[in-house]
C-alpha cells in the first residue's frame, strides 16, 4: 500500500492519474517510474519539489 514518504501516513487522496494527496501533512505526491516524487503546493497553486529532502530509496514503491 502507498504510503507518504514524509509522515508514513497511509491517509491519500487521489487527485489524478498517478497523483495523490497527503491529508495528514499536506503534500502532493506523484509516481513516475516506480519513485514517488513529493511536492509542496504553493499558495499561488505552484507546486516546489521536495525530492531533496528524501533519500531516492525512500521514495521508491515497495
Amino acid at each position: 500500500m502507498l504510503k507518504c514518504p514524509n509522515c508514513q501516513s497511509k491517509d491519500l487522496g487521489k487527485i489524478g492519474l498517478n497523483q495523490y494527496y497527503c491529508w495528514n501533512c499536506f503534500i502532493e505526491l506523484t509516481i513516475s517510474d516506480q519513485i514517488i516524487q513529493t511536492h509542496q503546493v504553493e499558495e499561488d497553486g505552484t507546486l516546489s519539489s521536495l525530492d531533496d529532502l528524501f533519500h531516492v530509496e525512500e521514495r521508491k514503491l515497495s
